[in-house]
Formats: C-alpha cells, structure tokens, sequence
C-alpha cells in the first residue's frame, strides 16, 4: 500500500489564516461557501483508491492548491482490498475511508446497494452522461476504454488485430506461434478482469467462440495490468487482451516495443467510481473533493495522466460513439456478482482453460 498525503500531514492541523475567505467555484450556489467552510473546520479527508499514487499527485496538489487547510490523504489499495476494509471498518465503527474511488465497478455498485454510501446531489452532475451517476451516490469519473496490447516485433502491422473476430481468428490461425504467447487477467483473481470478460459476453455471443481460441494458446493469466505490460514489452507475450487502457497508453508513450489498440467492433469504455462512504467522518471534505473530480478542472488534470474524462467539454482523446461500449454505472453491475452466478461463470472459464489445454 503506497499513501499519498498532500496538504497537511494531520487532518486536524489549523486551516486558512483566519478572516481568509472560502473559495466557491464559479456557477455553484452560494450555499457551497457554507460546505467549504465545512471542509475547512474539518481539516480534511481520507480517500481509498486504486489510481496509481503518481498519477494522483497533480491533482491532488490542485485541489489543496484550490482548498489550503483542507488535507487530502490518499491511500492506494488494490480493489478487492478497499472493498474488504470497506465493509470490515463500516462493522467495526472504525474511522476509515471518505471517500472511495475504484475502477472496479461491480465491487463499488455492491458497497452502495448494500448500504456503505451516503447520497450527495454534486454541482457537477449536470455535466455528466447520464450513465456515470447512480443514485446520487456513485459518479463515475472517468471514461477508460479496454484495449488489446500487442508487441510490435513479434506481431508486424500487418497482422495486427482491430476487431475482435481479427483477433480470433490471429489466434486460430497462428495457434502454434501464439502458444504461450498470450495474456489476460484471470477473472478468478481479478475484479477488472471478471468485470470486462463478463460484459464481453453480454455484448456478444461471440465470446465464448473467442475465449476458446484464447484458451488453446495456454495463455498467461494475470491478476494485475503491469506483469502483463512487462510480458508484452520483453517479447515473452505477443498479445495481451482486455487491458486497461490508460495504464497501457502511458506504458506506451516511453516504451517503443508496445502497440495499443482500442477494437472498431466496439470497446468497452470502464470508469473509476467514486462514492462518499455512509460513516465518513470528514463528510464535507469529501463533497468537496468529489465536485473537484468531476469539475473540468480535475478533469484535465485526470486526462494528463491518461484517466480519461467522463465529461464531454474535456479535450481529450475519444473514439467514435459506435465504437464505445460504455459500462453503465447502476444496479446491472450486480448481477454478476451473485455467489451462484458468479460460481458457474467461473467453472465455465475454467472448463475452458482446460479443455483448451488438451487440445493440440
């Protein structure tokens, strides 16, 4: 666990000079000079996420840069693990996050259903798409499409996959060549990965036809996005499917040997989502900290470092309407998590491993 603290070291140390002014952003209400006031009183916040430390730095320091006296601590855990603390300090009554921001939507969605969120009307909403607020208490912030990752030297130009059934039929046609050569995440031990080969087939029937294919090549199962990079780039992996797509953007701009591709078919498009959690004991702060996020100013800050925006009046690089599959952030997100389905899914994937092992 990697933890960020930006602004004051302690969350009680004095704020702004006194007589100091708060700060409303233009075109809130007036009321939000009473929320700022809040935040300032309270000192500031705790935010569990699982964006890399680095990448949350800048913003991090705009936002006290924006807010002085009001601290940010920010604590980088991995999904599964800031959904555990979640629930097990909620059970506890022990201080805890704020506000938790994770691109594992499912776990998320599953932590507002069952209780753990408080709701909050953001000055902000107006500007999202109607897919990334549910409730009032989850926001998606950011708009991340999946991508396949391919090693320029072992897979030429040429033959480079742009949809799906191109990578399908790569993998069929070149299964010897590709035996042991590609990558994915393992959805038994990665929430990311169980959450985008799940809307994989509920986008199409196809997949199943495609996993097979994977299967046959023995592929590298992974719980995390780096170990696959790090495969793609020494030349150990070809390709690798279903990758974050920010996380490999920024591999790719300082590393040559990696393409990105983002399939024509369709690309899911994930997002981080952001709640402010039922017991937080630094409420205001993370109203606060939440409308930075989603302003255009944490926006930008957020596409610098490849998290992508949610917001539309953002410049940042976006595919075509036809070619994104965005993840709606709502209560469809649970399905898969129910104990049996998700059991059966599972077996189904590891059935096919293995069957895809014996075949010659």
């Amino acid at each position: 666990m990697r933890i960020l603290i930006l602004s004051m070291l302690l969350l009680g140390a004095p704020a702004f000079a006194q007589g100091s002014a708060p700060h409303r952003p233009v075109g809130y209400p007036r009321s939000y000079d009473a929320l700022v006031a809040d935040a300032r009183a309270e000192g500031g916040l705790r935010v569990y996420g699982n964006a890399d430390t680095a990448a949350m730095q800048p913003l991090i320091a705009a936002f006290r840069r924006t807010y002085p006296g009001v601290a940010a601590r920010y604590d980088d855990l991995e999904s599964s693990t800031i959904y555990d603390r979640v629930v097990a300090e909620a059970r506890q009554g022990a201080a805890g996050a704020d506000l938790v921001w994770s691109s594992a939507m499912d776990l998320q969605a599953k932590l507002i259903n069952d209780g753990y969120a408080q709701g909050y009307l953001s000055p902000e909403k107006p500007a999202l798409p109607a897919t990334a607020v549910w409730k009032n208490m989850g926001y998606g912030v950011t708009a991340e499409p999946v991508a396949f990752v391919v090693n320029r030297r072992l897979i030429p130009a040429a033959q480079v996959p742009r949809t799906h059934e191109a990578f399908e039929q790569l993998l069929r046609g070149h299964r010897a060549a590709l035996t042991g050569k590609v990558a994915t995440y393992d959805p038994a031990r990665s929430n990311v990965g169980y959450l985008y080969l799940t809307e994989d087939h509920a986008i199409t029937r196809d997949t199943r036809s495609l996993v097979q294919a994977i299967a046959v090549t023995r592929p590298m199962l992974s719980r995390t996005t780096e170990p696959m990079l790090d495969a793609v780039a020494a030349g150990r992996i070809a390709i690798a499917y279903n990758v974050v797509g920010p996380y490999a953007l920024t591999r790719a701009l300082r590393d040559p040997r990696i393409r990105v591709v983002f399939p024509r078919d369709y690309t899911i498009i994930a997002s981080r989502v952001a709640f402010i959690t039922r017991d937080a004991r630094h409420p205001a702060a993370a109203r606060l900290f939440l409308d930075f996020l989603l302003s255009r100013t944490g926006q930008t800050l957020l596409a610098r470092q490849w998290l992508l925006p949610v917001r539309g009046d953002v410049r940042a690089p976006r595919l075509s309407s036809e070619q994104q599959r965005p993840i709606r952030v709502g209560p469809q997100l649970l399905v898969n998590l129910d104990t049996i389905k998700r059991r059966r899914f599972l077996a189904d994937w590891r059935a096919t491993l293995a069957e895809g092992a014996r075949t010659r």
